[in-house]
């Protein structure tokens, strides 16, 4: 099905994945996405083989199934030519190369937007497009997981720094650079003007913590890391369970919840605790609750659990493995598989976060090729095979 973006054309010229994943987004909404690639490839394309693992590139798919991909040497003249051609007819060009590179190819705002005032322009950065380190190499666990205060906040003193996972802040900086692109949309649509929008891993990771940043503007005191014997309440935190499982209780609301706990685990003279009566009295002695309730939670497995939970209505979520997440009927009810067709079959892959009720799309194909389709859209930008074959002997195409 087409999506609701079908029939908007986007020019991806971006490596690794922010600005890729924000591209693969609107690819799966609908739009024609063709991915510039430099003629040896994205350089994500290779990051498994890297790794020792050959064939197969499960993180590149996810973010590049469904694009048109365009080799060119973006050092030719006559590279640089096909390019602008195709954003002359481009309704979004995303990148996030640094504004310098950009700058050098011709390719910045100003230059782009003067050919073509209706495009959106949109740009992710390790550090926003203005400032001292406007140009400076980022990637997601520099920007997002490190200098924003991701990794602090959720370090515990003492202990060592947690490891991101790959592409944490550069899906959630590609997804907020998607929804900014069809906002832009929505108001060429209105106005006519395209414009400049732009996203930063930096400020991704401030607001993910904005909680926290905001507690530390508009107080003057920066909270600090949680501390499990003393989290403020032991009704929101994760406990093992008989079997080597854990879980997840989710009362947020103590007081509200409290009985009904006390009820499931058996222990209802907690209720008459004065020790644990009531949220502050819980939180002044957290220790002491916790380790009560890593005692009783202990006796039982993650399935006895969960069923005593749902009779009292006691909210609690299973820790899951990703073996047990890919299993998971729930995950699968939630929409986070789709089916992608690509020439060995159809596959299941990771599905991006958001569904069009009205307009439901699905993806078309898997990840290109590298220049895998060159010729196609040099044929649609009006190039004959002579003037394609005389482009391949200058090397501006492979």
């Amino acid at each position: 099905m087409p999506g609701p973006m079908d029939g908007v054309r986007v020019v991806e010229l971006a490596v690794w994945v922010a600005g890729p994943s924000a591209a693969g987004i609107l690819c799966d909404w609908g739009a024609d996405v063709i991915k510039i690639e430099p003629p040896e490839g994205d350089p994500f394309r290779g990051v498994m083989a890297l790794l020792g693992v050959m064939g197969n590139n499960p993180p590149f798919q996810l973010d590049n199934r469904g694009k048109r991909s365009v080799a060119l040497d973006l050092r030719t003249a006559e590279g640089r030519a096909i390019a602008l051609q195709l954003v002359d007819r481009a309704d979004v060009f995303i990148s996030n190369l640094r504004p310098g590179a950009l700058k050098r190819l011709g390719l910045d705002y100003e230059s782009l937007c003067a050919r073509n005032p209706r495009l959106i322009y949109a740009h992710v950065s390790g550090y926003g497009i203005d400032g001292a380190d406007a140009d400076r190499a980022a990637y997601d666990v520099g920007a997002f997981w490190s200098r924003a205060g991701v990794a602090a906040m959720i370090t515990s003193p003492g202990a060592p720094l947690p490891l991101q996972r790959g592409g944490m802040g550069d899906h959630t900086a590609g997804s907020q650079l998607a929804g900014a692109v069809a906002a832009a949309l929505y108001h060429r649509e209105r106005t006519g003007q395209g414009q400049l929008v732009t996203a930063s891993l930096a400020r991704t990771g401030a607001y993910m913590i904005g909680w926290d940043l905001n507690t530390a503007l508009l107080t003057g005191v920066a909270p600090v890391p949680y501390e499990r014997l003393t989290f403020p309440n032991p009704l929101i935190l994760n406990y093992p369970v008989k079997g080597g499982k854990w879980i997840w209780l989710l009362m947020l609301q103590g007081d509200r919840h409290w009985p009904d706990f006390c009820r499931a685990v058996g222990h209802e003279e907690w209720l008459h605790d004065p020790r644990f009566e009531t949220l502050a009295s819980r939180a002044q002695n957290a220790a002491a609750l916790v380790r009560a309730i890593e005692a009783v939670l202990a006796e039982r497995t993650l399935e006895e659990w969960g069923a005593i939970f749902d009779r009292h209505n006691v909210w609690w979520a299973p820790v899951q493995s990703l073996d047990e997440v890919v299993q998971d009927p729930v995950m699968a009810a939630a929409g986070a598989w789709v089916d992608v067709p690509t020439p060995d079959g159809t596959v299941k892959m990771v599905a991006s976060p958001v569904d069009f009720h009205g307009t439901p799309w699905q993806p078309r194909a898997g990840a290109p090729e590298v220049g895998q389709h060159t010729e196609e859209v040099l044929l649609e930008l009006g190039y004959d095979w002579d003037g394609i074959i005389a482009l391949k002997e200058k090397g501006v195409v492979p």
